[in-house]
C-alpha cells in the first residue's frame, strides 16, 4: 500500500510517499516561518501551513510518479488558530505550541491544577492547548471556532470537522483516555460554549482529498511525537524514544495505564486503535535544536554540522543550562533563564559549543530519572531520531550521562512512517501494528563512556546550575 504521509511540523512541512516493500519512493520539504514576538508569543500563518502541506504533498507525489492509496497527516499537537467553519478562511494566526502569553491566565486557574492533573495526566501550563484557545478568545478573536491546526488543516483537504485522540489528549479539556470533550473542564476555560471537532482513533478513515491528484482516502492522523514512537516500534511499557528537533521530546509507553505523574511529567494517549488506547509519559526540553541556532546566531559556530568538528574534547569546567525557552518538564519554570558557569580566559568556543550539548543530554538525563520514577518498568536503552542525532558528540554525551545505549533510528523521517504506519492500519483494520511498522537497526548505537560516579557528579552539579536559573527569578 502507498502511502503519502505528511508531518506538519513547527519549522517546516515535510512529505513523503512511501511504499512498506520498496521504502521511500517520494520526498519534499517546505520551510514555514515561525515569529517569535515580544512577551512569549510565537505565531505562524495559517494560509503558510496550509500551502506548505499541499507543495510538500504535490512535490512528493509527482516526485513517486504513482497512484497513493492513503493519506496521513501528522501534527504538531498544541497549536490552535480561529477560524470561519462557513468558508475555512483563518481569523487569526496560528499560536504555536511553544507560546507563553497565556501564562497570566493559568497563573489565575492554580487552584485547579491539581484536579486538572489528575483528571487529564497534564500540567496546568501555556504549553497545551486549551489555555491557548482561552487566551485566544479572551484576547484576538470572538468569532468562528477555535481548533488545534490538525483540524483547520484536515478540514481544507476533506471537510471534515475532527481531531484525533492523540491530539485530543493534550488538551487540558479532555480526561485521559475520554472518547469526548469534557464540558466541565472546558468551562473552567470559559470554552464550554464552543463547537469542538469530533474526536476520531488514529486507525480511522475521516474522508477523502483531491488536493494531491485523484480521490484518496485520508486517515492515520495522529500528533508527530506519538507517530515517532511508532515508527521506532516502541510497543511494549518501558520502551521510549526522544526526538532530537526544535526542542527535544521523551515519550515512553506505559501500555494501558494512563499514569499520573508524581513527578513533573505528562501522559497522553500513545495511539487508540480498534477503540482500545495505548498510553504514554512524556517529557519536553524547549530548545535542542534552536540552542544550536542561538549558537549559529553568536557566529559561535556556522550550523549543526560544524558542532562535531568544533567541540572540545572535555568540557573544562563549564556547564550550561540551555534554557533559552524556560524549562519544561519535570521543573515547568518558563521563567527560567540561560546559564553557563565555569569560564575562564582560557575558554574557547569549542568548551561552549560541549557545554551546550551537555546541557541538552543533562535535561534528557532529569527526564529519564522522573521516567524511572513514575513507571514500573526503568527504561533500559533509549531511541533516538530527529535532525540533531547526526551529531556524534551529542548522542555520546547522552549515553555518558543518563548511563543507558543510545539507538539511533535510520531514517530522517520517522514522524511520516509512523503516520504512514496509521493510514495503513485505516485502509486494512486487520492488521497488527507489528505487520504496519517495519523492522529497523540501528544505524548507530552509542555505549555510556562515563563511569556511573562521573555522570553522577556531573549531575548533581549540573542541577546546582539549573536551580539558580528559575530561583533568582522567583525571589
Amino acid at each position: 500500500m502507498t502511502v503519502l504521509a505528511i508531518d506538519q511540523g513547527t519549522s517546516g512541512t515535510k512529505a513523503i510517499v512511501v511504499d512498506p516493500d520498496e521504502g521511500v519512493l517520494g520526498l519534499a520539504e517546505v520551510a514555514v516561518h515561525p515569529r517569535y514576538l515580544e512577551g512569549g508569543g510565537v505565531e505562524q500563518s495559517p494560509d503558510e501551513l496550509l500551502e506548505s502541506v499541499l507543495t510538500a504533498g504535490r512535490g512528493a507525489v509527482a516526485q513517486a510518479n504513482r497512484s497513493i492509496d492513503a493519506v496521513s497527516l501528522a501534527n504538531q499537537g498544541e497549536t490552535v488558530l480561529a477560524w470561519d467553519p462557513d468558508t475555512g478562511r483563518a481569523l487569526t494566526p496560528a499560536i504555536v505550541w511553544q507560546d507563553r502569553r497565556a501564562e497570566p491566565l493559568c497563573a489565575a486557574m492554580n487552584e485547579w491544577g491539581e484536579m486538572l492533573a489528575r483528571r487529564t495526566g497534564l500540567v496546568l501550563d501555556p504549553y497545551f492547548s486549551a489555555p491557548k484557545m482561552a487566551w485566544l478568545r479572551r484576547n484576538v478573536e470572538t468569532a468562528g471556532v477555535v481548533t488545534t491546526s490538525d483540524t483547520w488543516l484536515l478540514y481544507q483537504l476533506t471537510g471534515a470537522f475532527v481531531t484525533d485522540a492523540t491530539t485530543a489528549s493534550r488538551s487540558l479539556a479532555v480526561d485521559l483516555g475520554a472518547k469526548e470533550w469534557n464540558r466541565e473542564l472546558l468551562a473552567l476555560f470559559d470554552l464550554d460554549g464552543e463547537r469542538l471537532p469530533e474526536i476520531v482513533g488514529n486507525d480511522e478513515t475521516i474522508g477523502t482529498t483531491t488536493a494531491f491528484g485523484g480521490e484518496m482516502p485520508v486517515g492515520g492522523i495522529v500528533v508527530d511525537q506519538q507517530a515517532a514512537l511508532l515508527a521506532e516500534a516502541c510497543f511494549e511499557p518501558g520502551m521510549a524514544k526522544c526526538t532530537f528537533g526544535t526542542g527535544a521530546f521523551l515519550l515512553a509507553n506505559t501500555g494501558t495505564t494512563g499514569v499520573r505523574s508524581t513527578t513533573g511529567l505528562t501522559s497522553s494517549v500513545a495511539w487508540r486503535i480498534g477503540g482500545r488506547d495505548t498510553f504514554c509519559v512524556d517529557g519536553q526540553v524547549y530548545t535542542a535544536a534552536s540552542a544550536v541556532r542561538w549558537l549559529s546566531s553568536l557566529g559561535i559556530v556556522g550550523g549543526a554540522e560544524e558542532m562535531d568538528a568544533v567541540a572540545a574534547k572535555d568540557s573544562s569546567g563549564v556547564l550550561c543550562v540551555p534554557a533559552l525557552a524556560g524549562l519544561a518538564a519535570p521543573w515547568w519554570k518558563s521563567q527560567a533563564k540561560a546559564a553557563i558557569s565555569g569560564m575562564t580566559l582560557s575558554t574557547e568556543r569549542g568548551h561552549l559549543v560541549l557545554a551546550v550539548l551537555q546541557g541538552i543530554a543533562a535535561q534528557i538525563a532529569e527526564l529519564v530519572t522522573a521516567i524511572n520514577a513514575d513507571t514500573p518498568t526503568p527504561l533500559s536503552t533509549l531511541r533516538a531520531d530527529g535532525g540533531l542525532t547526526q551529531s556524534t558528540v551529542l548522542m555520546q554525551t547522552c549515553a555518558d550521562i543518563l548511563q543507558v545505549p543510545v539507538e539511533v533510528y535510520p531514517s530522517a523521517h520517522a514522524t511520516a512512517l509512523g503516520a504512514a504506519a496509521l493510514a495503513r492500519l485505516s485502509q486494512s483494520p486487520n492488521q497488527s501494528l507489528s505487520e504496519v511498522v517495519p523492522d529497523w537497526a540501528p544505524s548507530a548505537t552509542y555505549q555510556p563512556s562515563w563511569t556511573g560516579q562521573r555522570a553522577n557528579e556531573f549531575r548533581d552539579q549540573w542541577r546546582e546550575l539549573a536551580a539558580t536559573t528559575y530561583l533568582s527569578q522567583e525571589m
